[in-house]
């Protein structure tokens, strides 16, 4: 039995003072995870390994980009492209070959007979650019990640109480925890507004915060 609904029950009640002391997030992330099936957590621990830079290669891609879940497909997908796109823009700024460490899931033997398919369109291409340019590490930081929160609501628009929203809800858990160690006054924010964008779907109205 799935006990998504049950999710928003376990999540904190927001004084001005909260602080990350009086609960970790990875204790609210087992709270999430305690709730799920075993089939649900091994989709979460997935989510989880593309937060690992010792799991990020050209296998996990070549597995995200074939999984059974759409927003895994998706979400991968777009992290590869922005991934991608970090490297060529630093390429270039060093005066390297820009395809240098580019993490390319194409095949040279079917681009050869013209049997390859096209990557898909990176439609967000522009506005990470504009980001990459800035001059401010920390803004540059809250930028791309703001970014990949809006390609999460985009995911997961017409999803409500189904999983896809649980996976979209863990990948901007796992930016929070990010932002919990750079900068703690953000990352309190970003889990307060997850908190009543989860909240707002709750209710059956999809939140957005402007």
């Amino acid at each position: 039995m799935n006990n998504y609904i049950y999710i928003i029950a376990g999540l904190p009640d927001f004084t001005p003072d909260w602080r990350q002391g009086e609960k970790s997030l990875d204790e609210y992330i087992e709270q999430v995870r305690e709730l799920l099936s075993e089939k649900d957590n091994a989709a979460l621990d997935f989510i989880v390994k593309g937060f690992d830079k010792d799991q990020i290669g050209l296998e996990l891609y070549k597995e995200a980009l074939s999984h059974r879940l759409g927003f895994i497909r998706e979400f991968f997908q777009f992290d590869l492209n922005v991934r991608n796109q970090k490297v060529r823009y630093l390429n270039q700024a060093l005066g390297r070959d820009p395809e240098k460490d580019v993490l390319s899931l194409r095949d040279p033997e079917a681009e050869e007979t013209g049997l390859e398919p096209e990557e898909p369109e990176f439609k967000e291409s522009a506005q990470l650019q504009r980001i990459l340019e800035g001059h401010d590490i920390l803004s540059r930081e809250r930028g791309i990640d703001d970014l990949y929160w809006e390609k999460i609501d985009e995911i997961t628009l017409f999803d409500y109480l189904n999983f896809d929203k649980i996976l979209g809800m863990m990948v901007k858990m796992m930016i929070i925890r990010r932002w919990l160690v750079l900068d703690e006054e953000t990352g309190r924010a970003m889990f307060k507004k997850l908190v009543d964008e989860v909240r707002g779907t709750f209710k059956g109205v999809e939140y957005n915060e402007k």
